[in-house]
């Protein structure tokens, strides 16, 4: 049996090495993933949930949008339009729910863009 971080460690690992693995150091869109990844949690916590994740879903490159994906897939096993719909229409105890596990799942992001992408927190990536 494995804590929820290990499992959120584990998955995430699993999507940023995909990312990776797909889109080679130098590529504009591996730095747009990881700068998003970094910062994304100041979003979330600046704006809140479901402006942050509208604003990624509607108006986010295509390497935000595919952070969003991966998010949505680790968070809630769903798609980013289903995650964006489940917390809009969240009662409010399941609203802080969800933004309690996106922030946790943000923080591995952010660390597995910094290790495995090798994008440094400030990295703008054609911001």
């Amino acid at each position: 049996m494995h804590t929820l971080q290990q499992e959120y460690a584990r998955k995430i690992y699993e999507k940023v090495k995909d990312f990776g693995e797909s889109h080679p150091k130098g590529k504009l869109e591996r730095t747009q993933y990881g700068a998003m990844a970094h910062k994304f949690p100041v979003l979330v916590r600046q704006a809140g949930l479901i402006h942050a994740l509208a604003f990624v879903h509607t108006r986010g490159k295509e390497a935000h949008k595919a952070l969003l994906g991966d998010l949505a897939q680790v968070v809630a096993n769903q798609s980013d339009a289903e995650f964006v719909r489940q917390c809009r229409e969240a009662d409010l105890t399941t609203y802080m729910w969800l933004t309690r596990q996106t922030l946790s799942a943000l923080e591995w992001f952010k660390r597995f863009a910094q290790s495995v992408l090798e994008v440094d927190p400030g990295e703008e990536g054609g911001e």
